[in-house]
């Protein structure tokens, strides 16, 4: 009598990018794959996705053009900051149960060597408040806020995106630090959160205002001292009209021009740095890795004293990586967006 063994192989799921984008996202830019599940080999560890950043930046990489980090590849698997936990591991640093934030695949499980992972305590805050207000995303507020904007109690910093991952923790921090602040944001709803969850002073719904440059003068009489700008386009337009002297500008993001596919016309921002002596700079984090160990530590201070609120929208499910990282750009998302797998 012959047996015949049928040996299951566990497959593990894998998100590519399968087109470049043509304007906003959509789901047939990306593809699933399944592959035979990794084992760590001598040094690595296998690591399991726990929770996954979906990010606007990541619309630039999916570009073929020069940036301050290569594109994603065709046929590749797409990358992003992921809370991963240890299943297996060979190698000295790491062992089995611990939980780690890095820049990694979308994928459900991986092998690393551990370069670029970094240990975290799942005792000290919520796993996923690592990809947001104590990771990058809080790190990306405070350290562009304090290095560009210079913020001085009394001065009046606006805020675009100020509903989104970045744009929250830059109002808490400027309320912390005794600013006037006022943010911009594309609902009522979110408006109202901006007052009562993050401390913001003013609010403005920049997609039901007629005269967006006349608002912003009234939310802020004595004139913009600190720009934090997430969105570009006309919301920036009207902000900009309304800077003061040696008004700092700090250029983060530019969501609302990314998916365009020719150049937009815009009102020329010169003369407005000159007659005013204002500063205009854009930052990528990373320009001050130096200085993350300081901030986290500041950041995990606010936090555990509860000066700083953590605002996240969780979508569940590996296959909702692509869906959770669309809705960015049609304002699905209240603070971080995050996929919980």
């Amino acid at each position: 009598m012959i047996i015949l063994w049928i040996k299951l192989i566990a497959m593990n799921k894998v998100i590519l990018l399968d087109k470049r984008p043509e304007g906003v996202p959509v789901l047939n830019d990306f593809k699933f794959i399944e592959e035979e599940m990794p084992v760590a080999g001598e040094g690595q560890v296998l690591l399991k996705t726990r929770f996954v950043s979906v990010d606007p930046y990541l619309r630039g990489r999916m570009k073929d053009v020069k940036s301050y980090v290569p594109p994603f590849e065709l046929g590749k698997p797409m990358q992003s900051g992921v809370v991963s936990e240890v299943i297996s591991s060979k190698n000295k640093h790491f062992k089995e149960g611990d939980f780690v934030v890095g820049y990694v695949d979308w994928k459900e499980y991986q092998t690393s060597s551990g370069k670029g992972l970094t240990k975290i305590d799942a005792d000290a805050a919520d796993l996923s408040a690592y990809l947001g207000i104590i990771g990058m995303t809080g790190l990306t507020a405070y350290l562009g806020l304090k290095n560009i904007g210079k913020p001085k109690a009394g001065e009046t910093i606006v805020v675009s995106g100020a509903a989104g991952a970045v744009g929250n923790v830059v109002g808490q921090i400027g309320k912390i630090l005794g600013c006037h602040v006022v943010g911009l944001a594309g609902t009522d709803e979110k408006i109202s959160t901006l007052k009562s969850k993050f401390g913001y002073d003013e609010g403005i719904n920049y997609k039901s205002t007629d005269n967006l440059e006349a608002a912003v003068k009234a939310a802020c009489p004595d004139g913009v001292d600190i720009y934090f700008d997430n969105v570009g386009g006309a919301v920036s337009d009207a902000v900009l009209a309304n800077i003061k002297y040696k008004s700092r500008i700090i250029v983060c993001g530019a969501i609302s021009l990314y998916n365009d596919t020719e150049p937009a016309l815009a009102p020329r921002v010169e003369w407005r740095l000159v007659v005013n002596s204002a500063t205009m700079s854009g930052f990528i984090v990373g320009d001050y890795a130096d200085q993350f160990p300081e901030g986290m530590k500041q950041l995990t201070e606010w936090y555990k004293e509860g000066r700083l609120n953590n605002s996240e929208t969780i979508v569940e499910g590996f296959d909702q990586i692509p869906e959770a990282f669309i809705g960015l750009f049609q304002g699905k998302n209240e603070g971080k967006m995050v996929v919980k797998i």
